[in-house]
């Protein structure tokens, strides 16, 4: 099954070239200079200050468990995409900073994806994906790996490795020149030549380093290993603390063996990054992997939550490393929370993802992303004429697979024109799951309040037919709904709701409050002119 995703970069285009961009109004800019001022078209608040320095997060919203792989001068970057589809959306850079998409890697649904881990070995890009419970066997997980020749694709379809009692796999290659993939644990497993089958049993070869038992954190939860070489060292890169929970427990612990099978020493100076008070400005900082930045300065790539807004999800963090005399490494970024100096670069490409949509592409963007799909989910998407038509499916959006974006802003203003046909309920959603979300929907009869993941129907205004244009503003936490007959007046929805608690440590999934449309019943729903503005 494939579902039409569209490309920063069109087939033969080299990854590292610079993608046009434009303004709103479709004219060319100079994406260096006047991206800056397009924070109302961007996903993501800008990294880049423009004055030397940056300010975390480089990727705003939910881009956990960053995956990072140097080739050459350019930087590539994917992310944890769980429940989405497309997935595993591709991004390049030159700086760190600047990021810009490439493609959606993973476009045949294989179930939840976590901590996947990219990277290339001699002509070819791989990304090994641990993923869990697919719609057609509920209670199955293992490792995959999809691979391809150029990293703008195509990629392959999911090769099943049948690891099905770990995750978070980190590739490394050993001083003989054979592959092999950490595993959670502590535990590694060797890997045929060509990286598509396991040819060994899984060894346990290290023992993760303990933290204090004072220390409030969710669990041990010894993950995310990721290997780098250096000289005649391998350096493992460990996340243990949980992810989520207090925001004091994720942290990043380092270890260091001349041979992949150890032994393994731990660092002295452990953990090397931890949030230590809940007044910091990120919360539940780790899952890191170490790269080689411009000028050979190194960085660790990780995440955290934001202070106060769970609801973002883990967003993407870079942080200086020093290493020492001694052949260790430390963290020199402290607490995130203030502008840092810009890596040594010469160039950057544009940053960011516009979530404006006209629909005039025919085609879905990077930006969106089904939830939970089935295998023919595409089937229910064409277009008409600047008109997103959306076939009707399930009987709410808990069953509906919802159109979903990834929003970085803690304010922000979604708007969207939307008709409907006879017997078909669609409208306008922050949707964290299946189980919890917030907005409203319209059918021949009524609007629809969703609250809490609940359903609840509205007398529909007089004068109001099957055409409606449809406000979502989402104030830090507190979001306002407004409808409109004709795009200019608006009449504001009697209920305001407040969403601070639509996140992991309440409803589980380790996912984020996303803007997103949908259709259920029966027949079609047409969107035109979604519009997102940052606040």
């Amino acid at each position: 099954m494939l579902i039409a995703v569209g490309s920063s970069i069109t087939p033969g285009q080299a990854a590292g070239d610079k993608a046009p961009v434009t303004t709103s109004a479709g004219s060319p800019v100079n994406a260096w200079s006047e991206l800056r001022w397009a924070r109302g078209i961007e996903n993501q608040r800008m990294a880049d200050r423009g004055d030397g320095t940056f300010l975390n997060p480089v990727m705003a919203g939910d881009r956990p468990d960053p995956t990072v792989l140097k080739d050459g001068d350019d930087y590539y970057m994917t992310f944890s995409s769980f429940d989405a589809y497309p997935g595993l959306v591709i991004w390049h850079s030159r700086d760190l900073v600047n990021w810009q998409p490439i493609t959606a890697a993973l476009k045949t649904p294989i179930g939840s994806v976590w901590a996947p881990e990219l990277t290339r070995f001699e002509d070819r890009y791989y990304i090994y994906i641990p993923a869990r419970s697919p719609s057609h066997r509920p209670d199955y997980r293992s490792i995959y790996v999809i691979r391809a020749d150029d990293i703008a694709g195509p990629w392959s379809e999911p090769v099943d490795l049948y690891l099905h009692d770990h995750i978070d796999p980190g590739h490394a290659v050993g001083k003989d020149g054979k592959r092999y993939l950490f595993l959670s644990q502590g535990d590694l497993v060797p890997l045929a030549d060509d990286g598509l089958s396991t040819v060994g049993p899984v060894e346990h070869v290290y023992d993760y380093w303990k933290y204090p038992p004072n220390w409030t954190v969710e669990c041990a939860c010894p993950e995310g290993p990721k290997v780098t070489r250096r000289g005649d060292w391998f350096y493992l890169i460990t996340a243990v603390g949980g992810t989520a929970g207090p925001p004091t427990g994720h942290m990043v612990i380092a270890a260091r063996a001349r041979a992949l099978r150890g032994p393994w020493e731990n660092a002295p100076n452990n953990p090397l990054v931890r949030t230590v008070s809940a007044t910091e400005k990120w919360w539940s900082r780790g899952h890191a992997t170490l790269v080689e930045g411009p000028g050979s300065a190194w960085w660790m790539v990780y995440h955290g939550y934001e202070n106060g807004y769970w609801t973002l999800g883990r967003q993407t963090l870079l942080d200086p490393v020093r290493w020492t005399k001694d052949g260790w490494l430390e963290a020199i970024g402290g607490d995130l929370a203030k502008p840092l100096p810009m890596p040594l670069s010469s160039e950057a490409v544009p940053h960011g993802l516009a979530l404006s949509d006209n629909f005039s592409n025919g085609r879905l963007g990077s930006q969106w992303a089904f939830y939970k799909p089935g295998p023919d989910e595409s089937r229910r998407v064409r277009f008409d004429d600047s008109t997103l038509v959306l076939g009707a499916k399930g009987r709410s959006p808990a069953d509906a697979s919802p159109l979903t974006l990834i929003a970085g802003d803690q304010a922000y203003r979604v708007e969207v024109e939307i008709e409907i046909d006879e017997r078909t309920q669609a409208g306008l959603l922050l949707f964290y799951s299946d189980r919890l979300y917030a907005g409203l929907g319209m059918n021949d009869g009524h609007f629809v309040m969703h609250r809490y993941g609940r359903e609840r129907d509205f007398v529909k205004p007089g004068n109001t037919g099957r055409r409606i244009f449809m406000r979502i503003e989402n104030d830090r936490h507190i979001v306002t709904i407004h409808t409109s007959t004709d795009g200019e007046h608006w009449t504001k929805f009697p209920v305001q709701m407040e969403t601070s608690g639509y996140h992991h440590n309440v409803a589980y999934d380790f996912l984020s409050l996303r803007p997103a449309i949908y259709a259920a019943g029966n027949g079609e729903a047409r969107f035109r002119n979604l519009k997102y503005e940052a606040l």
